[in-house]
C-alpha cells in the first residue's frame, strides 16, 4: 500500500517536475537537453551493461576511480553512467570521453523506470552513496538485476526519516543485494532500516582512493606557474550564504598579505555571475577562468568552468571546502588533501562525517567557525611556510593511510555478479 501511494504521488508530481526542469533550463540550457531520458526514453545498448548511477558532480567524481578500475578489468560490458544533474553528466563526459555511455537517470515513476530498463537491460546496478529510489531498486530486483549500494553512507537524521516511513522503506531495503558501507555506524543504520545483515559490509570510503590524472597535474602546474611567488588560497564548492563570508575573510587576509589571491569556485553554475558581481562590489579586481582572463594581477579568480575544481586545488597553497559554513553538510575534503595542502572547513560537515572524523583525529583538517576565524587561520599559515607544509603533509597522510576501499568494492562487485 505504501509503495502504491508513493508511485501515485510521484506520477501526479511528474508534470510539475518537468515544468520546473524547463524553468531551470532558462539559465542552464543543458538541463533541457535529452530531457526524454528522464522519462526512460534512452538509446538502446546492445550486449551486457553495467549501470553506474551517481547523483551529481561529487558522486560522479567519486565514481571515477571505480569506473576506471572496471574498465581496466575488461569485463566485456558497456558501462552506462547516469546522473540526475547536468553538471554531473558534464563532469562524467569530461572524465571518460567515449569510453562509457551516458544518460540522465529516469525519474522514479513506474513507467519511466520500466522504459529505461527495457532499453538498457542492465546486468547490474551500482549506486553511489545514498541515492535510494524505491521504483528503481524494486523493478531491478524483479528483473533479477543485482543492486549494489557502494560507498554507502547514512546519517542518523536520514535513518530516523526512513524509520518513519518503514512501510515504504523496508521492502526497498530488502531488495538491495549488497551495501558497501563507509563505516560501521553507516552499516548499523542500514541494518536498522531493513537491509539484511549478511548483505551489509564495511569496506571504507572509496573517496580515499582519489587519483589525480596526469592531465590534471599538467594543467594545475600551468596555472601555478602563472601565480608563481604569490600566496594562493582556494574556496571550493561554495554556496549562497558562504561567499560573502569568504570574500570578507579575503579582505582581512590582504591586509596582512597584500599579494594574496583567492580562487573561488561556486558549487552551482547559475551563481557564477552573482559571485563575480559580489566580489567586484567589494572592490576586488576579478578575473574569470571561463573568459580566459589571467589571474596574474587580480585579487579574486573565479573558477567558473565545469570539472576543473580538482585542478585548481592543485594550483593553490591552502584550501577551504564549502557547503560547511552553512547547514549544507559540506563537500569532499579529500580532493585538496590528496594534493598535500592544508584543508579548512566550517562546522557543518554531516554529509562526510566519517571522513572528517578521520581527518580531525590525525590533524588533517582545521575546523573554523566563520569568516573571521578562517581569515586568522589562513593568514597564520601564509606567514609560516613550514607550518603550512606540515599541515599539508598530515592531510595527505590521512588519505594514504585509508586507501584500499576501492579494491574491496571492485572485488565485491565481481564476486557477486
Amino acid at each position: 500500500m505504501f509503495h502504491f501511494i508513493y508511485s501515485q504521488l510521484i506520477r501526479l508530481a511528474l508534470p510539475f517536475i518537468l515544468i520546473r526542469l524547463w524553468w531551470q533550463g532558462r539559465k542552464a540550457p543543458d538541463l533541457r537537453r535529452d530531457w526524454q531520458h528522464r522519462l526512460g526514453m534512452v538509446p538502446g545498448i546492445s550486449g551486457p551493461v553495467i549501470w553506474v548511477h551517481a547523483v551529481s558532480v561529487g558522486e560522479t567524481i567519486a565514481a571515477g576511480p571505480l569506473v576506471r578500475r572496471l574498465l581496466a578489468k575488461e569485463l566485456g560490458a558497456t558501462i552506462l553512467l547516469t546522473a540526475m544533474t547536468d553538471t554531473g553528466l558534464a563532469q562524467a563526459r569530461k572524465m571518460f570521453g567515449d569510453k562509457v555511455a551516458y544518460a540522465y537517470a529516469p525519474y522514479d515513476t513506474p513507467g519511466s523506470i520500466r522504459r529505461f530498463l527495457n532499453h538498457v537491460n542492465p546486468g547490474i546496478l551500482v549506486i553511489l552513496e545514498t541515492e535510494i529510489w524505491p521504483n528503481m531498486i524494486r523493478q531491478c530486483r524483479r528483473r533479477r538485476v543485482p543492486v549494489f549500494l557502494i560507498n554507502a553512507r547514512l546519517s542518523e537524521r536520514s535513518a530516523v526519516g526512513y524509520e518513519k516511513v518503514k512501510g515504504l522503506a523496508a521492502p526497498v531495503m530488502k531488495s538491495i543485494s549488497w551495501v558497501a558501507a563507509q563505516a560501521e555506524p553507516d552499516a548499523e543504520r542500514f541494518r536498522r532500516i531493513g537491509v539484511a545483515a549478511d548483505r551489509v559490509e564495511v569496506t571504507g570510503s572509496v573517496k580515499f582512493d582519489v587519483d589525480i590524472p596526469d592531465d590534471v597535474r599538467k594543467a594545475s602546474t600551468a596555472v601555478r606557474k602563472i601565480l608563481e611567488g604569490r600566496k594562493v588560497w582556494i574556496a571550493g564548492s561554495t554556496h549562497s550564504g558562504e561567499d560573502e563570508q569568504l570574500l570578507g575573510a579575503h579582505q582581512s587576509i590582504i591586509e596582512h598579505h597584500d599579494d594574496a589571491l583567492l580562487i573561488i569556485v561556486p558549487r552551482h553554475p547559475e551563481r557564477f555571475d552573482s559571485v563575480a558581481a559580489m566580489a567586484e562590489d567589494k572592490g576586488f579586481r576579478v578575473a574569470r577562468r571561463s573568459k580566459n582572463e589571467s589571474p596574474e594581477n587580480v585579487q579574486v579568480y573565479l573558477g567558473d568552468t565545469m570539472g576543473e575544481l580538482m585542478m585548481l586545488y592543485g594550483a593553490s597553497d591552502i584550501a577551504f571546502v564549502g557547503g560547511s559554513l552553512i547547514e549544507r553538510g559540506g563537500h569532499n575534503p579529500l580532493e585538496p588533501a590528496a594534493w598535500g595542502i592544508p584543508v579548512f572547513s566550517g562546522p557543518h560537515v554531516f554529509n562526510f562525517e566519517t571522513i572528517y572524523d578521520r581527518l580531525v583525529a590525525d590533524q588533517g583538517v582545521q575546523i573554523v567557525q566563520g569568516g573571521a576565524d578562517l581569515a586568522r587561520a589562513v593568514s597564520h599559515l601564509m606567514a609560516d611556510p613550514e607550518e603550512c607544509k606540515a599541515y599539508g603533509k598530515r592531510a595527505l597522510a590521512v588519505v594514504n593511510k585509508n586507501r584500499g576501499a576501492l579494491d574491496k568494492v571492485v572485488d565485491g562487485i565481481i564476486e557477486r555478479v
